[in-house]
């Protein structure tokens, strides 16, 4: 399963990035992180791995990230991988003739298992989890809200 999302951030750029990578912040737009432990390699480096960890709903998923390109302030790209999901992620990040930035993220879903059966019967719910980051991270840099005061 592929599919695209995009948002404009009305911020600089550069500003964007540097919340975007940071991974303090991501309690702040990424609803149920609980936390990301380096694993292997330079944290951001391409090639490192991190172990994330969430709370979905009352079930607690731990999934591998492998940095792939990290060429920011211009793109991003990883997978993420869980129980039954491999998740490739591009993220690019345009600067607007307004001084905004335009976010473009690119997901390729692939799932085995049990998790297959999930990803025929519901489809919308991996673009809609991606769309809610993205807003909440939109929130997060233009208003200074948290999801975690929600």
């Amino acid at each position: 399963m592929k599919y695209y999302e995009e948002i404009t951030i009305k911020r600089p750029r550069n500003e964007v990035v540097e919340k975007f990578s940071n991974p303090d912040n991501m309690k702040h737009w990424q609803e149920g992180f609980i936390f990301m432990k380096p694993i292997n390699g330079e944290p951001g480096a391409d090639g490192s791995q991190n172990l994330l960890k969430y709370k979905m709903g009352k079930r607690e998923i731990e999934m591998k990230e492998t940095v792939l390109k990290n060429n920011l302030p211009n793109e991003y790209m990883a997978t993420y991988e869980a129980k039954g999901v491999y998740n490739f992620q591009r993220n690019r990040f345009l600067q607007t003739p307004e001084d905004h930035t335009k976010w473009i993220s690119e997901n390729e879903f692939r799932f085995s298992g049990f998790m297959k059966v999930i990803g025929f019967v519901m489809p919308g719910a991996f673009k809609k989890q991606s769309r809610k980051y993205m807003q909440d991270f939109k929130a997060f840099v233009e208003n200074d809200k948290s999801v975690l005061n929600e």
